[in-house]
């Protein structure tokens, strides 16, 4: 119990707990939001220059530009070293787009038809129809983006030159790195001291994220089958 407390004392580790709770939270809720409405504009008929949008949207999850103009984008959008480097590159995901828009595809037409000759506008009918009938695909892709969000640490590792910025990811990851450094040379129990920080400090990054688990499991499960079995 020691090694926990001495995790908990460290002010860098729960500062870095913050900053991954906070960035998950308004991560999670932007891009699943934006993700969602942009596969519901897919689903729309009368949507102009459909056919142009779904073939862009495509392209982007087969090419892109690379790490250095992704960098260079960065620098210019004034994100770099800013928390909002965490929010706006991620608010979209174009393979998460075509998983909601197959799912919201098998939503009955007549319903949003009934509601448009009610008077219903395009984001009246999103956020009361569409989104409380599409709980269990919004429900398995917030965990999707939670979990992501939770494990990443290469872009805060790119992007963020202020430690207390930092998410708890790349926190571990270089106290990971600093402890096995450490061990090289080091003596048999000073080597063991920084192994059981280590695994310390990783089990308790890693309970949060699987609690989160068992409140959406029904509806992953739900979500991830749909589709898959045709009358």
């Amino acid at each position: 119990l020691a090694n926990y407390k001495a995790v908990f004392l460290d002010k860098a580790i729960l500062n870095a707990f913050g900053v991954t709770i906070l960035k998950c939270l308004i991560g999670t809720v932007t891009s699943v939001l934006c993700t969602a409405m942009a596969s519901y504009a897919i689903t729309r008929p009368n949507l102009k220059l459909k056919k142009l949008y779904i073939p862009f949207i495509m392209l982007t999850m087969f090419f892109s530009g690379g790490l250095i103009p992704y960098f260079i984008l960065i620098v210019d959008l004034n994100l770099y070293d800013s928390f909002w480097v965490y929010i706006i590159p991620t608010m979209f995901s174009a393979y998460n787009m075509i998983i909601i828009q197959s799912f919201m595809r098998e939503l009955s037409g007549e319903l949003i038809e009934s509601a448009k000759r009610d008077g219903a506008s395009e984001y009246r009918i999103f956020f009361r129809i569409i989104l409380p009938l599409s709980k269990p695909i919004i429900a398995t892709m917030a965990l999707f983006y939670l979990v992501t969000m939770w494990n990443e640490w290469f872009s805060p590792m790119m992007y963020l030159d202020s430690k207390d910025k930092w998410p708890i990811a790349l926190y571990v990851r270089q106290l990971v790195e600093g402890a096995n450094n450490t061990e090289v040379g080091a003596s048999a129990e000073a080597s063991s001291v920084q192994a059981t920080l280590k695994s310390a400090s990783m089990l308790l990054t890693s309970i949060p994220i699987i609690c989160v688990y068992p409140f959406v499991q029904k509806y992953f499960v739900q979500g991830m089958t749909i589709g898959a079995v045709k009358g």
